[in-house]
C-alpha cells in the first residue's frame, strides 16, 4: 500500500519554485502538523485513556494503607434528677494501624476491565489518526484555496487592465466620431464592474489567507504551483478495498465493538461475589499508659443479594451499547464507500472540467480576437467586445477552479482511503508515537524515579 502511493504523494508535494524560495505543500503540511492545537488536544485525550489502563492494572494489585487516629475523651459524672456533678475527667487516646487488602477472586472483573480499557486506548489511537488526517486535509484545502484566490485576483487585475485599454480605445474612437457616447458609457460601466469584481476577489484572498493561518500556523508568503498528477489507483473498487482494509475509522470501530462486548461481560460479572484477603496490625495507646498491639488476618466474601435492580439495569444498558457499537461498525463501511465514491467522482468531474474549460478558453480567445478586429472595422459594437471579454474571463476562472477542485479531490481520495497522514505522505519529520506514553504507564508505575521519566516523556512527545 505504501509503495502504491509513494510515487504519487512525492510528486504531489514537491514543486518547481517560482521565486528564489517558495513554500511547497509539503512545507505547509509539516507546519500544520507541528502547529495543530487539535492534534495536541487529542494526544492529551489519548494519554488520559492510557492512564485508564494504568488504573485498571493498579486495581489488580494489593492496597496497603496507614491509618493513625488521636482524640480526647471528656467524661462527666452526674447523679439524681438534677445535674449534680461529683467530678469531671478527660483522657487522650490514639491508635496506629497498617492495613493491607487484596482481591483474591472477582470472577474476572479486574481482568475484563483491563481488557476493556486497552481496547478503548486502541480505539483512541485510531481516532487520533483520523484527527491527523483532518488536519492534513484542512491544510491542503487552505493551501489550494490561497493559490486559487491569488490566481483569481491576478485574473481580475488583468481583466481591469484589459477593459481599461478598451475604454481608452473606445474613447479615442468617440473623439474621431466612429462610435457614440453610449459605447463609451458601456465601457465605463464594464470597467466599474470589473473593479468591483477585483475588490471581491481581493476580499476572498484575504479570507483565504486567514484560513491558511488557522490551518497551517502562519500567513502564506510565496507558494509553489500545484502540479496536476494522475491518481495512483486504477479503479474505485481498488481505492475502496484499501479504505476498508486500513482506514483509521475501521480500526476505531473494531476496537469499540470489542470494548462493547467486554462491557457486557463486565456488567454480568458485577453480579458475582468477590473474595478478598485482609490483614492489619494495630497499636492503641492512651494517657493512662495503657496500650495494646493487635494483628488480624482474614478472608472477606462479598455478594450482593439485592441492589434494587441496579445491576440488571447495567447489564441491559451494556447490551444496548453493544448493539450500538456493532451497528456503528456497519455504518463505517457505508460511510467509507460513500466517501471513496464521492472523491473518485470528483476527480473524474474535475478532469473533465479542465479539458472542457481548456477548449472553452481557446474558443473564447479566438472569438474575442475576432470580435475585437471586427469592431475596429465597424461591424461589431463595443458591447460585443465587452461580452466576449467576459466570456474569456469566465472560461479562465472556470479552469482555475477546476484545477483547484482536482487537487483537493486527489487528496480527498487519499483521506478517504486512510492514507493522508504525515507518515504516509513521507514528510520526513518525527511524528507522535501513540504507544510511547502507554508503554511508560501500562504497568502503573508509582515511584518518583519513574514519575520523573514520565514528566520528561510528556515534554518530548510529539516534538
Amino acid at each position: 500500500m505504501r509503495n502504491l502511493f509513494k510515487a504519487f504523494v512525492l510528486s504531489a508535494v514537491s514543486f518547481a519554485p517560482s521565486v528564489a524560495w517558495s513554500e511547497s505543500l509539503a512545507d505547509a503540511l509539516i507546519a500544520a502538523y507541528r502547529n495543530s492545537h487539535l492534534l495536541e488536544q487529542n494526544q492529551a485525550v489519548l494519554r488520559a485513556a492510557d492512564e485508564d489502563v494504568a488504573t485498571a492494572v493498579g486495581s489488580l494489585r494489593p492496597v496497603v494503607s496507614f491509618v493513625s487516629k488521636f482524640g480526647r475523651t471528656d467524661v462527666n459524672y452526674a447523679t439524681g434528677r438534677e445535674p449534680i456533678f461529683s467530678g469531671d475527667g478527660f483522657s487522650y487516646s490514639g491508635s496506629s494501624s497498617l492495613q493491607a487488602s487484596f482481591t483474591l477472586l472477582d470472577f474476572g472483573r479486574g481482568k475484563t476491565t483491563l481488557a476493556l480499557k486497552t481496547e478503548l486506548v486502541l480505539a483512541s489511537q485510531a481516532a487520533l489518526v483520523g484527527v491527523e488526517q483532518q488536519v492534513m486535509f484542512d491544510a491542503v484545502q487552505a493551501y489550494v484555496n490561497v493559490a486559487l484566490q491569488a490566481d483569481l485576483v491576478a485574473t481580475q487585475e488583468s481583466n481591469v487592465n484589459l477593459i481599461g485599454q478598451d475604454l481608452q480605445a473606445t474613447q479615442d474612437r468617440f473623439d474621431v466620431g466612429e462610435v457614440t457616447k453610449t459605447d463609451v458609457s458601456l465601457a465605463e460601466a464594464q470597467l466599474a464592474s470589473a473593479k468591483a469584481q477585483l475588490a471581491a476577489a481581493q476580499g476572498n484572498y484575504t479570507v483565504a489567507k486567514e484560513r491558511y493561518k488557522a490551518a497551517i500556523g502562519h500567513y502564506p508568503d510565496h507558494l509553489s504551483a500545484l502540479p496536476q498528477k494522475p491518481i495512483a489507483v486504477k479503479s474505485v473498487d481498488a481505492a475502496l478495498a484499501i479504505a476498508l482494509r486500513g482506514h483509521p475509522a475501521v480500526a476505531q470501530s473494531a476496537h469499540q465493538v470489542k470494548a462493547a462486548d467486554l462491557g457486557v461481560d463486565l456488567a454480568k460479572a458485577q453480579m458475582s461475589p468477590s473474595l478478598g484477603l485482609n490483614a492489619a496490625i494495630t497499636e492503641t495507646y492512651n494517657t493512662d499508659g495503657l496500650g495494646s498491639t493487635a494483628s488480624a488476618l482474614g478472608l472477606q466474601l462479598d455478594q450482593t443479594i439485592y441492589a434494587g435492580g441496579r445491576l440488571s439495569s447495567a447489564v441491559r444498558k451494556a447490551i444496548a451499547q453493544q448493539e450500538e457499537a456493532h451497528a456503528a461498525q456497519m455504518q463505517v463501511g457505508v460511510s467509507l464507500t460513500e466517501s471513496v465514491g464521492k472523491a473518485w467522482s470528483n476527480i473524474l468531474v474535475a478532469n473533465a472540467s479542465i479539458a472542457a474549460t481548456q477548449e472553452q478558453i481557446h474558443a473564447a480567445q479566438a472569438a474575442y480576437d475576432g470580435i475585437k478586429q471586427e469592431a475596429q472595422l465597424g461591424s461589431r459594437t463595443t458591447l460585443d467586445v465587452l461580452n466576449a471579454e467576459q466570456d474569456l474571463l469566465s472560461a479562465k476562472a472556470g479552469q482555475l477552479q477546476a484545477q483547484a477542485n482536482l487537487s483537493i479531490s486527489q487528496y480527498g481520495l487519499l483521506a478517504a482511503m486512510g492514507l493522508l497522514t504525515a507518515d504516509q505522505l513521507h514528510l520526513g519529520i518525527p511524528t507522535f508515537d501513540p504507544s510511547a506514553y502507554l508503554n511508560a504507564v501500562k504497568k502503573a508505575p508509582a515511584t518518583s524515579a519513574r514519575g520523573a521519566k514520565l514528566d520528561k516523556l510528556l515534554k518530548t512527545l510529539g516534538k
